[in-house]
């Protein structure tokens, strides 16, 4: 009788000391340091750059399969024309 309770117990205690370790990190604390221009510059180059590589992954696997079969269909089979 006690192992199944303790089971239920263990399965429920791991997502909720997760979710507090999750909760307490994203808590910010001041950092008392000092980031200068050309290292902010090279942060936000990087998020962007980052950004970008998503965004033409994102295009490149779905926008250029789509567009390659929307063509395929758009162009009328060999010797489909010549039929009446």
């Amino acid at each position: 009788m006690w192992q199944p309770f303790r089971m239920r117990l263990n399965l429920f205690c791991i997502p909720a000391a997760a979710l507090v370790a999750f909760f307490l990190a994203s808590v910010p604390d001041a950092a008392q340091a000092y980031v200068g221009p050309g290292a902010g510059l090279t942060a936000i180059g990087s998020v962007l750059a980052l950004l970008a590589a998503v965004g033409l992954a994102i295009v490149g696997f779905i926008w250029y399969p789509l567009k390659r079969l929307f063509k395929r269909s758009s162009t009328p089979a060999v010797g489909e024309g010549e039929r009446k």
